[in-house]
């Protein structure tokens, strides 16, 4: 009887893990989405009541419009997304409607009453992204489609990029040339889509090329060098990244698109030669850059000593070169700010100017919520990384591994690099935050990288159909002796 009971075992245990499947979660992620609606709204009522002790005839078209935003994207990954990760779409709503406060806020300030009203058509970009989200989950059946676009999104990557330098569509603004006019629209910023095209386009090619560019031909002080051939990839971007430097004045977009690729480089061979190549590569391309470009000088110089800039500009001295307060403005503003902050509504970080709403609008945050509000939108971007290297690690699919990597990576690196910035750790970059930050092309943009990473960790998660009884199995079972 022995015999027996071995050969039914494995027959039992394959039924049971066809029995199981994993939960999609769905109903998780629409009571996190109640938080983040809830949340933002709240913020809203405080804002109002702060300003002019009532609360704000906006308040319930705002909470509407933020609940039919999250609405519909939990109604659209619910039906075609339904194992995909349940904390993408809440924390992204959280941060897009905590934006829509700030801006808002910003907005009521008598100091910037020459600027037009942002919020409203910050509502409608949110919206505009959330449509998008929506299409690429409805169209975009799996990712691993992506990868027939690999050099096709190389093109249409470097396209984008060349875009805001065709005369008559660029438009030069605050001394970057990184966007495009459009009729009735406003501006756009191309370099936003031109983050996913180039992830797509890194993962495509890292994935076939990984096995050469992990091969070293030596090693030196502890670490594998890479051939001579196989640095032309990297090289490659690295001229790219410096060109946009060049000729577009832009040091974030040229550290984000080379950040990228420099990390999923290290995913895809596991050679710790390639972060160091790429750290002492985009150290020797932002030295030599800044040393002849006065763009740049200036937003090293502000970052070196914001306290000069200051002072020079508040004097009105004229020696060709654009001298800013704002850099100090923000210092101050996180000063003034503390541990909890003065209040929502309660800041004076309107000071700061034009950029208020979009470059610095990290600075309201930490005066108004002090530190406190600081660490807790870092930790909702956390989250959001984390989320996606998580997705990354489940993919079961190279192709999938390395895009989700190069998303959640250009993403950490936009939110450090405009954190960074804003806060003096390193020079000013001139983009904006995403999700929170006024500026149409980032959010629409980011809510599409979302939309990507969403896709993978469905496919990641959905649970493996069960195997298909094998009739051979149940006639040993029957002939076999005991």
């Amino acid at each position: 009887m022995s015999g027996t009971n071995t050969s039914h075992s494995p027959t039992h245990h394959t039924s049971t893990i066809g029995a199981i499947g994993a939960p999609s979660r769905r109903n998780t992620e629409l009571a996190l989405l109640v938080f983040a609606v809830v949340i933002p709204v709240f913020a809203y009522a405080n804002v109002g009541l702060a300003l002019n002790d009532s609360v704000p005839p906006g308040l319930l078209s705002y909470g509407l419009g933020l609940g039919l935003l999250a609405g519909v994207g939990h109604l659209v990954v619910r039906k075609f997304a339904p194992y995909a990760d349940p904390l993408m779409l809440p924390l992204a709503t959280l941060l897009n409607g905590l934006g829509l406060v700030v801006i808002w806020r910003l907005d009521q300030s008598k100091r910037l009453s020459n600027y037009a009203e942002a919020a409203p058509r910050q509502l409608l970009y949110s919206a505009m992204g959330v449509a998008l989200l929506a299409v690429v989950l409805i169209f975009l059946k799996d990712h691993r489609v992506l990868q027939r676009y690999t050099y096709i999104s190389m093109a249409g990557a470097l396209f984008l990029l060349i875009l805001p330098l065709v005369p008559g569509l660029g438009a030069n603004i605050y001394g970057a040339k990184i966007w495009i006019k459009i009729p009735g629209l406003g501006t756009l910023q191309p370099g936003e889509f031109a983050k996913i095209a180039l992830a797509v386009f890194f993962a495509g090619y890292l994935m076939v090329k990984r096995d050469a560019l992990a091969l070293a031909s030596r090693r030196f002080m502890g670490l594998y060098l890479p051939r001579g051939r196989d640095l032309g990839p990297i090289l490659v971007v690295w001229v790219i990244s410096i060109l946009i430097l060049v000729f577009e004045t832009d040091l974030g977009t040229s550290l984000l698109f080379f950040g990228m690729f420099v990390i999923m480089l290290y995913v895809a061979t596991e050679r710790t030669s390639w972060i160091v190549f790429g750290l002492l590569m985009s150290a020797v391309g932002a030295v030599g850059v800044a040393s002849f470009e006065p763009h740049i000088q200036t937003r090293v110089q502000a970052w070196l000593d914001p306290m000069r800039e200051f002072d020079l500009s508040r004097a009105g001295v004229q020696d060709g070169i654009v001298h800013s307060e704002q850099a100090m403005q923000a210092l101050w503003a996180f000063g003034s700010g503390g541990t909890l902050g003065t209040g929502l509504g309660q800041g004076n970080s309107d000071l700061i100017g034009f950029a208020a709403n979009s470059d610095f609008i990290l600075a309201t945050f930490g005066e108004e919520l002090g530190l406190a509000g600081v660490m807790a939108i870092l930790l909702l971007y956390g989250l959001i990384i984390e989320r996606g290297v998580r997705t990354a690690l489940a993919a079961r699919d190279p192709f999938g591994k390395l895009l989700a990597v190069g998303l959640s990576g250009a993403f950490a690196l936009q939110v450090f690099v405009v954190a960074g910035g804003v806060m003096g750790l390193i020079p000013l970059t001139g983009m904006t935050l995403p999700f929170v930050a006024y500026g149409g092309s980032s959010v629409i943009a980011n809510w599409a990288l979302i939309g990507i990473l969403l896709r993978i960790s469905d496919t990641a998660r959905r649970p493996a159909p069960a195997p298909a009884a094998n009739p051979d199995a149940e006639m040993t079972q029957v002939v076999r002796p005991s």
